[in-house]
């Protein structure tokens, strides 16, 4: 109980900290409402007053009343006061004073504070501080895409609560290195670590932490193109979030995550109401008409674009800039699939700019991209200037090469490089060579997690190379000796993604087939058609030909036989190392 005299006693400050420590946040939240009297009078000759900022500051964080609650506390230590402070004390300003810039976004300014803290906070032994602002310190660099950085100082966080035994405490910490781990493109890492996360916090009422498993669930399951599974887990975590009535930041960013998820579902029924493949023509049950399916498609996007509203004002509400330029870059991404060109390049250039005054470069690059798309179909539809629009395209495309090339996000990257292709050969540059060396370079950022997000624009790209240059026009080339900067090593792997796909498809797709008649393995073909994006949708890598006697299940007669006993023998061995 605390006295009118001392009424921020130590018995009020280690309960709340254990309340943090046990993640019994309900308990905690209760706790400090009941602590009105203290804000109220509050001032900094109080005894413990520097420590009530900076647990006041971590329960704010978790969602009690907002950051202009800590704001006003720290009014109360002017300039010249803290500088006075015994280095305990410092540490709990400077900490929250690092949350709240924090919470505002100034990401710089944060991390100069939670440096400090780092800094003096060994000396002191305040080892709950150090947990705390670890954690925090990693938020900060995993926004600005510092991963390797934030998973040393999350694993510092998760080695101090250990010793401190606070394990339920570190199921948040665990939640925060697998979104790091995700972002790092390694999922089955972040998959195992929300598994022990979870452990850790089924029985505690910490429903934000419980709603980020879910909501990063979400995520994985969108990256490997699982987008009806992703909305559900993006579901679940929105009714966690609501019940643990934080900080609605945390539903606007899910709800704009399910957006991602619903616009991949848009485009693909989109396309698929465009072939007419529900149309079940061989079933006697007959599916939906397209009228049914048109006006699905069209509230699913009514939808979707209600709720990147309701995010974008949950986040104007909190200050959130970065969440909102978000917000309208999807919602461009949206309008540019359903046609509305001038809707997208509005999205996108108020995306741009928001981004722009917090240099968020990571979505300033997505940003310049989709403008770039946007410019591209203007110009293949031939609507307005086409030059102008082509010049505005390449542009863009440029920019964004430039922006994505200072974050270290491989998908921004490859996507940068690919549209960078699709400006080149468009109808007004034709530039051919330098569409296929944009392609070549955003393919060596392509990775399978990420070749979803981006697979239908690079097999675009290609398609539309491959269209341009034949085996015989490559061959008049190299003949002429127009080579570039390009090693030999080079020029045979450019050969080899020209030649492959062709007897590829000769064979009926049939990699057994292809690897023997070039004699070389099985593993470079697969190789370089998964180099070309041609494996995805799955592959036969041996089959029965047609028309071929059953009594030769390889199709290829005695000459084959006879070519497989002399490997057999040891000889023409050299093919296989090729």
């Amino acid at each position: 109980m605390t006295s009118l005299k001392n009424p921020i006693s130590k018995e009020l400050l280690n309960e709340l900290q254990a309340d943090l420590g046990s993640r019994r946040i309900e308990v905690g939240m209760q706790r400090l409402a009941s602590c009105s009297h203290i804000f109220q009078s509050f001032d900094p000759s109080m005894e413990n007053a520097t420590r009530f900022v900076g647990i006041v500051a971590q329960w704010c964080d978790l969602g009690f009343g907002d950051v202009g609650l800590v704001r006003q506390l720290l009014r109360n230590y002017l300039f010249e006061s803290r500088l006075a402070l015994p280095i305990t004390d410092y540490i709990q300003v400077s900490m929250a004073e690092g949350m709240v810039a924090m919470a505002e976004e100034m990401l710089d300014e944060a991390i100069s504070h939670f440096d400090t803290v780092l800094k003096l906070a060994p000396e002191s032994e305040s080892w709950s501080a150090i947990s705390t602002v670890s954690c925090w310190m990693a938020r900060c660099l995993r926004k600005k895409g510092l991963y390797d950085n934030a998973l040393s100082h999350i694993r510092r966080a998760e080695e101090v609560q250990r010793e401190c035994g606070h394990v339920r405490n570190d199921g948040p910490a665990r939640v925060l290195e697998s979104f790091v781990l995700f972002a790092k493109g390694e999922s089955k890492s972040a998959i195992k670590n929300l598994q022990v996360a979870q452990d850790l916090l089924n029985g505690t009422d910490d429903y934000e932490s419980l709603g980020h498993i879910q909501a990063l669930h979400g995520r994985i399951m969108h990256q490997s193109f699982l987008d009806d599974l992703a909305v559900q887990h993006y579901q679940n975590a929105i009714e966690l979030f609501q019940k643990s009535k934080a900080r609605r930041d945390n539903i606007a960013r899910t709800i704009v995550d399910m957006a991602c998820s619903n616009f991949n579902i848009i485009r693909r029924l989109r396309r698929n109401i465009e072939e007419g493949s529900y149309q079940h023509q061989k079933s006697e049950r007959q599916g939906p008409s397209r009228a049914v399916l048109l006006k699905g498609l069209s509230i699913l996007c009514e939808e979707t674009l209600a709720g990147l509203d309701r995010a974008a004002q949950v986040y104007r509400e909190a200050s959130i800039t970065r969440g909102i330029s978000r917000a309208h870059v999807i919602r461009g991404f949206l309008y540019l699939d359903m046609g509305e060109l001038d809707l997208a390049a509005n999205e996108a250039e108020n995306g741009y700019q928001l981004a722009r005054s917090k240099n968020d470069q990571l979505r300033m690059a997505t940003a310049r991209n989709l403008q770039c798309l946007v410019e591209n179909t203007a110009v293949q539809e031939e609507i307005g200037g086409v030059a102008e629009r082509a010049l505005a395209a390449l542009d863009y495309a440029r920019e964004a090469v430039e922006l994505a090339g200072n974050t270290p996000h491989r998908m921004v990257l490859a996507s940068a490089y690919i549209y960078l292709g699709l400006t080149l050969s468009n109808a007004y540059f034709n530039n051919q060579e330098g569409a296929r060396e944009a392609m070549e370079r955003g393919a060596s950022y392509l990775e399978p997690d990420l070749l979803y997000f981006v697979r239908e624009s690079f097999q675009g790209l290609k398609k539309r190379l491959r269209e341009e240059v034949t085996l015989e026009s490559a061959l008049i080339r190299l003949a002429q000796g127009e080579i570039g900067a390009k090693t030999y090593r080079e020029l045979i792997e450019d050969f080899a993604h020209l030649v492959i796909p062709s007897v590829w498809d000769e064979e009926k797709r049939v990699i057994k087939y292809t690897a023997e008649r070039l004699s070389i393995s099985r593993r470079k073909v697969r190789g370089i058609l998964r180099k070309l994006g041609l494996l995805e949708t799955g592959v036969r890598t041996c089959r029965k030909r047609p028309g071929l006697p059953a009594t030769d299940p390889h199709g290829r007669g005695a000459a084959a036989k006879k070519n497989r006993r002399r490997h057999a023998d040891g000889g023409d061995s050299r093919y296989d190392n090729r």
